[in-house]
This record gives structure tokens, sequence and C-alpha cells, in this order.
């Protein structure tokens, strides 16, 4: 109970903040939650402040709207107008297109690499997932989803930002290689119905509506809700080449049906968001030795939260947020083996609780302070043959969190500011971390910013890592799990152009300790997970983006990485040594139409078996018919056009070295708001 006496105490002490020195000097900003003034070369104007004002704010840098040029980190932006232009059918599609980024799918989940980490196997745990804040990482795997299973849809969102590098000094766990925070629309972005209809591919059919408006009283509300089903492909694995394996075929065992549900409502300074999600997804692969060509062999994946949100301000520099929300996941598995029907699950509940106090009170600074609480009630993992029944394992768990952060940016002059965080964790079951964060930022003319950026970020050890065992089949429990920690060192650069053109460029260097992994103890011979690993990277990301001309923008990036074992010097697994990645449009037809094109390169990969998957290029293009505001819309996308045989390195669980991904393929799409 030590623990929340001092949560109650850190929540009086973000009530006294407020009550501060009222000395605001003219300029200094308003309210600490609103964008905030120019970037560091504050006051000048010319086309480079046009265009620095045109940019979407970011809100997951430092938990509140910012301009990404005053950001303690290296930014992306993609927006709803990119999403819909693309194409892009799911969180994975965009984040693959951002540089640095690379993701992998094996059929069943998809993965995210960022700076050439992605290691087999791992359910995106490094990753922090938000969506409008609301932490989605689950409390069982911590997985972040973002294949079909996610809980977000692409039609929902109106701008997701990538936040590089560690931010575990706000927001603890995961937070690790980066945070994702996915901004979703509000009922003025809508402003009436929407129904929408798919197909393509695969037997592929989706189909979803939507509702927004903005009252008089100022009640806003958003809702929205979709249905998808996919008869998914007949795959061919040569390691499966024989009689007794249909030859290799995997026959109507890649489907995938899912459906969402989200909604959102704002008044005045409260607000309500809930989401859910369901999938259930067939396995064509026969992971974990299961029998191949058998349909029953599934995951099911459910997901559901509600968030509470209210905001009190404090004059114009000054507000307290409240934050309570509820969270559960309940996934399911389906193994056929030739003796047994297997099934596996995890189910998980939380709550959390979060208080922060945000002021500009200070002279020259804006400062963050904040207390957030989370508690499991249920954390629950079993496994057991359904037919014939025989039980190998059942856990049920409890735990909790509570956490105090703080953050002070501080305007030093006009054209530099010094950003400082720092937050401790303490956990139930290793005990405490602390972990800082500071990132230097300096205006060396109106067109040009550089950060210095450092920070330390851990991520704790799931459940699932510790505890998860098989009734010593071929897995056994760990309960000594350590954190694992990462250090990073970055210069991140941006400079504009004329008013059209950005350009970003970032040199980074981070090492990673105590990193949790999953290998066999010689002793017994059984897997367990252990902190025996450390990992070191280093690379290269440039990017330029903007309009080209008065009818050609886009974006083209290059990232050179280079992840290795820190013991032994070897490449890591599953991480490309170049990334290239081009985006661009052109509208015509009196701009009626607009034509996308996206190319995409990723080289070599290592696979878990010593072998190398290979270096591919994969083009998209879509067709886009933008001539009403509201009224019917059209879409058409190709994606892999010149049909690419290339394949993602497989998991530990899998017998391919490489799991092959989709050849070309086509998606058709109508809208039509009313």
């Amino acid at each position: 109970m030590g623990g929340y006496r001092i949560v109650v105490v850190a929540c009086l002490g973000c009530i006294l903040l407020l009550s501060g020195p009222r000395d605001v000097r003219a300029g200094s900003g308003d309210a600490g939650a609103r964008p905030t003034g120019g970037p560091p070369a504050a006051g000048s104007a010319g086309e480079e402040m046009i265009l620095f004002q045109e940019l979407p704010s970011v809100f997951g840098a430092s938990k509140y709207e910012q301009k990404p040029s005053e950001a303690p980190a290296a930014i992306s932006i993609v927006t709803a107008e990119e999403i819909q232009r693309y194409g892009y059918r799911t969180l994975s599609e965009i984040l693959r297109s951002v540089r640095g980024i690379f993701t992998t799918y094996d059929r069943n989940y998809s993965y995210i690499g960022v700076r050439g980490f992605n290691r087999p196997g791992d359910y995106d745990t490094r990753i922090l997932l938000l969506l409008d804040g609301h932490r989605l990482n689950d409390n069982v795997y911590d997985q972040a989803a973002i294949g079909t299973e996610a809980v977000v849809d692409v039609e929902t969102i109106e701008r997701v930002e990538i936040i590089r590098g560690p931010s575990s000094s706000l927001y603890g766990t995961n937070a690790f290689l980066a945070v994702i925070n996915v901004i979703t629309k509000s009922g003025r972005d809508l402003k009436g119905r929407e129904v929408s209809g798919s197909g393509g591919s695969f037997s592929t059919g989706q189909a979803r509506a939507a509702y927004g408006a903005r009252l008089e009283n100022g009640l806003e509300m958003y809702l929205s809700g979709t249905f998808s089903d996919s008869g998914g492909q007949d795959l061919f694995y040569p390691e499966y080449d024989s009689p007794a394996t249909n030859g290799g075929w995997a026959r109507g065992a890649d489907g995938d049906r899912f459906r969402r549900a989200f909604t959102k409502f704002e008044w005045a300074n409260a607000r309500i968001v809930a989401g859910y999600s369901s999938r259930a997804k067939h396995v064509p692969t026969a992971s974990y030795g299961t029998v191949f060509n058998d349909a029953r062999e599934r995951t099911s994946d459910e997901r559901a939260f509600v968030d509470l949100r209210f905001e009190r301000e404090f004059g114009l520099s000054s507000r307290l947020v409240g934050t309570g929300s509820y969270d559960g996941y309940w996934y399911r598995g389906d193994y056929p083996y030739a003796a047994s029907y297997s099934k596996d699950y995890g189910y998980g509940e939380w709550w959390t609780g979060e208080v922060q106090a945000i002021t500009m009170r200070f002279d020259r600074q804006k400062l963050i302070g904040g207390t957030e609480i989370r508690t499991s009630s249920r954390q629950d993992q079993g496994f057991y043959d359904a037919e014939p029944y025989y039980l190998y394992f059942q856990d049920r768990r409890r735990s909790s969190i509570w956490a105090l952060y703080l953050q002070d940016e501080i305007r030093v002059r006009d054209n530099l500011i010094v950003n400082v965080g720092l937050r401790h964790d303490d956990y139930d079951t290793f005990g405490g971390t602390t972990n800082p964060r500071v990132g230097v930022i300096y205006a060396v003319g109106d067109a040009t910013t550089l950060k210095l950026l450092y920070g330390r970020a851990f991520r704790a050890p799931n459940v699932y890592e510790l505890y998860y065992q098989d009734g010593g089949v071929s897995q056994k429990a760990n309960p000594d799990l350590r954190p694992e920690t990462i250090r990073t060192l970055e210069v991140a650069a941006d400079h504009t152009f004329g008013a059209r053109v950005r350009g970003s460029a970032s040199v980074y260097r981070y090492g990673i300790n105590d990193l949790i992994t999953l290998g066999t103890d010689p002793l017994d011979g059984l897997d367990v997970f252990d902190n025996v690993e450390r990992a070191r990277a280093e690379g290269v990301e440039l990017e330029i983006e903007g309009a080209f001309n008065r009818f050609l923008e886009g974006r083209v990036s290059y990232a050179l990485q280079r992840s290795q074992d820190a013991s032994t010097g070897a490449t890591l697994t599953n991480s490309p040594r170049h990334l290239a990645k081009v985006n661009l449009t052109v509208p015509f037809l009196a701009e009626k139409l607009v034509a996308a094109l996206e190319m995409q390169y990723t080289s070599s990969r290592e696979t878990l078996q010593g072998g190398r998957a290979g270096g591919f290029g994969v083009a998209n293009v879509t067709l886009l018919s933008r001539a009403w505001r509201k009224g019917p819309s059209l879409s058409l996308s190709l994606f892999n056009v010149l049909d690419k045989k290339y394949a993602d390195p497989g998991g530990a669980e899998h017998l391919q070295v490489a799991i092959p991904q989709d050849g070309r393929s086509v998606r058709a799409q109508v809208k039509y708001e009313f």
C-alpha cells in the first residue's frame, strides 16, 4: 500500500503545481496542452513558417500537442489523406510506408521492425501502441496488434504519429524502440453518414458504416462499425511436399474474418472513447508442429476498451487531466495434432487511472507531471488437450504497477529548447526502475532545426515470458526474469527547402542489455525465456518530402542500419541492412482523379536457421476519385504490381525457414458520404 500512498501524494502535488507562480510573460504561450507558438525561431515570418504551420501537430511525444520540430524525438506523421490516397488497408501497411520501419507477416500476426530490430516470435512488445493516447498493448503478451486483429480501422484514423526512440520517461514499459500514437477522427471530421464496401482478391469483402456529428450544444459523436471476411489463399510450402501432407498445399486454411466497432463522444471538457474488435484467423503454416493442411488450426483475438477523460483548465496557462479506463483481451488458439486436439488461451483484464498536470505558469517553461496506476485484475493462461481432455497448464495472476513522471520543456533562448524527462515505475514482480530522456532542440536558422537526443527505456517481462509452461513437454517458466533496457543516442536534423519541400536526417546508436530471449536449457532440454543477450545497433535515416512541383507530391526515404549481437558480432536475425521507399501522388483530369505510386525495397535478412531471406522490391498503385466533398468516391488498388516473389523470416514455431508473402492482388472500394 506504500506505493498507493505515494501516488496519492503525487496527485496532490499536481494540484499544487497548478497553483504556482502566475508570472506569465507575453509570448510564452497559452494553455500547456494547446498547440504551441512558433518553432524555436519564433517570431520569424516567411515561407518556411507557413510550411511548418501547415504540418499536423504531434501529441504522443510529450502528452500534449506540439510542433514536430519542437518534439524531443524524430517524428513521422501519416495523415488520413495519405491513407486514402495510397489505399492502405491495415495499420501494418501504414507503418511499412514510413522511413526506417519494416514489417513481417507470418500469415497469422504482423510484426513491426524499427531501426533494424524485429526478433522473430516477438509480439511487438518493444513498441508502445496508443489510440488517442490510450495504451493498447495487452497485459498478457504485451502485444501491439497492427494487422487485421488491430482494434482500429484505418478509415477512422485522422493521423498516425510515429515517435522514434525510447519514451519510457513518459510511458513506462513497451516505449522501448518507438511509440505509435493513432489519432482517430471526431464528429466534426465527418458531419454526416458514410458507408463503404470493398472487394478484392482471395475472396475478400468488407463493409463499413460510420456516423459523425457536432451538435449545437457542442456535443461531438463519432461511431463506426466494420465487418470483413476473406477466404484466403491456397498456399504451397515445399517443406511439406509429400503425399502424406497434400503435396505441400494448404487449401482453405488461410481464412480471416474480423469485425470492429468504435465510438468517440466529446463534450465540453469530457471525452469517452470505446472500441471493440474480434478476429478469427486460420493458420496455414502448421505452426508448433500441428497437422498440416488442417483448417481447424486458428487463433481468435478479442479486444475491448473504454477510456474516460476529463480536463479542467486553470486560467489560460494550466490544466489538470484525469483519465480512467477499462481494458480486456481474450486470446484463444486451436491446435490440431496427430493424437490430440489442443487449446491454448490467454485472458487479460486491467484498469488504469492517470492524473497529470500541465502548466506554463513558470517563465519560459512547460511542465508536465503525472502519476499512473495500472491494476491487472486478470492475467490467466492455460494449455490443455480438448480431445482427449488433459490439462497441462493453468495459471491465474493479478498484478499492479504505479508510476510517477515529470517532464520540463525549457525555452532557454528563442531558438533553443531543452527537454528533460524522468519516470519511475514500480512493479510488484521485480521492483522499481527509473528512466530519463533528454533532448536539446536548436534552430540554426529559420529553415534548419537540430536535435540531440538521449534516452533510456525498459521493457518489463510479461506474464507469458514469466510464467508460461506446458507441463514439461517443451517449455518451462522463469519467474526470475529482469526487465531489459535500452540506451539510445541520436542526432536528428530537419531542413526546409523553400516553402514546399522538407528534408530529415537522423544518425543513431543504441545498446540493449538483458535482452529477454527464448532459448533451450541444456540441463533438461526445455525452452525457457532468460536474460541472456545484448544487442547494439547504429544507423542513418534520410527522407525528403513535400510538393516537388505543382502536381507531384510525396516522399522518398532511405535507411542504412546495422544491428548485431553485442557478444558475438553476428548480425541479428530479421534485420535488413537497407530500406528504401518512394511514395508519389499525381492528380489529373482537372484533379478529379489522383494516382498514387508506392515502391519499397527491403534488403536480405538473416533467418533463425542461419540462412538468408532474399531482398525484394514491391510496387503498389492506387487510383482514387476525388471529385466531390460529399457523395461517392471510388478507389482501385493494385498491390505488388509486378507479382514479386518474396518471403519474411519465420519464427521458431514454424518449420518454414521463410514465409512466402502475397503476390499480385487487387482491391476495389466504393465509398459514399451523405
